[in-house]
């Protein structure tokens, strides 16, 4: 019995030193192994749109439901647009009006308008040249004594007025060979730009009478209903906007100088376990998200933390507002010229 004590004791003095060798290796490998990546926890992020009409009408038809996903572009509404059609249409045809005196106005003068001008002023030089002859015949028998005062007087004004006709025929001429005055033509292009402008506006009313949606998104909440008068202060439908996601997170500061913008990340959450979404840094806050004291010891520098953005490929649509997330960054990479805001869809990690 005394000879089994010792070997007793030491089989377990052994399977003490294994234990406290396994628990110092399995320490050492998960220092190892959180010194090569960070684990953030946050929430999914989505942006929110309160959407309305551009317009006062009474709405004609809403096209979308609560919970519907729906594209960029997609009609989602319809304003009664049964008095503005007509009055555009007015517009359109005051325009084309306007533009019809316009461009006879450039135009100027027809070249059989000039033709009958010139024809009218050699007819007047010949009526002006034979009333001239009379004046002059009349005149030498009135001094020899064969015309009376009436004769001379009348012969006399039938010369001026046949002067005065050629004056006028000549003038004529010149206004259709010059063609309108430029203030006219200034005057006629500004009262088309004043139709074409009221015509813009009422088309714009037109266009405004029709609600899309600006982004790939879900329906959240249908405000309004057909037979509501629309505003633009009164939101017609909430939008969660499905493009772009990301998942806040907030990171220590003494943390924030092993990140950087374009650095890939792994994404978990428990709705989906074991599914990983990809996603990269996409925005790091310049600033600390409370104003820090004056004086600050290094165990107050260290409980500030900024806000990171982990921009998330959401092809299924299965992260949802507010989900709870695990952001896995591993360090030491070299972070890719990712964009900080993606533009129509997503990068790769």
């Amino acid at each position: 019995m005394a000879r089994k004590t010792p070997r007793i004791i030491g089989l377990v003095l052994l399977a003490a030193a294994i234990a406290v060798g396994a628990f110092a290796l399995k320490r050492r490998l998960a220092k190892r192994a959180a010194g090569n990546e960070l684990v953030l926890y946050g929430n999914v992020d989505i942006r929110q749109v309160s959407l309305a009409f551009n317009g006062t009408q009474r709405i004609d038809k809403m096209l979308a439901v609560e919970g519907q996903t729906v594209e960029a572009g997609q009609l989602l509404g319809l304003l009664d647009t049964r008095r503005l059609e007509p009055m555009a249409e007015q517009a359109r045809a005051q325009v084309q009006s306007q533009e019809q005196v316009l461009a006879a106005l450039v135009a100027g003068s027809r070249p059989e308008e000039i033709r009958r001008a010139r024809a009218d002023v050699s007819a007047s030089e010949a009526d002006a040249i034979e009333a001239g002859i009379l004046h002059d015949r009349t005149t030498i028998a009135y001094r020899q004594g064969a015309a009376t005062d009436q004769e001379l007087t009348d012969a006399k004004a039938k010369r001026d007025g046949a002067q005065a006709r050629l004056k006028v025929a000549r003038e004529t001429l010149a206004l259709a060979v010059a063609g309108p005055r430029k203030e006219d033509i200034a005057a006629a292009e500004a009262t088309r730009r004043a139709l074409q402008a009221n015509l813009a506006l009422l088309e714009q009313e037109l266009a405004d009478a029709r609600l899309v949606a600006p982004s790939a998104a879900v329906v959240q909440v249908r405000v309004a209903e057909p037979g509501d008068m629309a505003s633009p202060q009164k939101p017609a439908y909430t939008l969660a906007l499905t493009d772009p996601v990301w998942v806040r997170v907030y990171v220590n500061e003494s943390d924030l100088g092993k990140i950087a913008m374009g650095m890939t990340a792994r994404v978990t959450t428990d709705s989906f376990p074991g599914k990983y979404y990809e996603g990269w840094v996409g925005f790091i806050s310049p600033t600390a998200e409370f104003t820090p004291k004056t004086v600050e010891t290094p165990e107050l520098r260290t409980s500030l933390v900024y806000q990171v953005r982990i921009y998330v490929s959401n092809p299924q649509n299965e992260l949802r507002l507010g989900m709870p997330a695990t952001v896995t960054i591993p360090l030491g990479q070299h972070p890719t010229s990712i964009p900080a805001v993606p533009l129509g869809g997503f990068a790769p990690g």
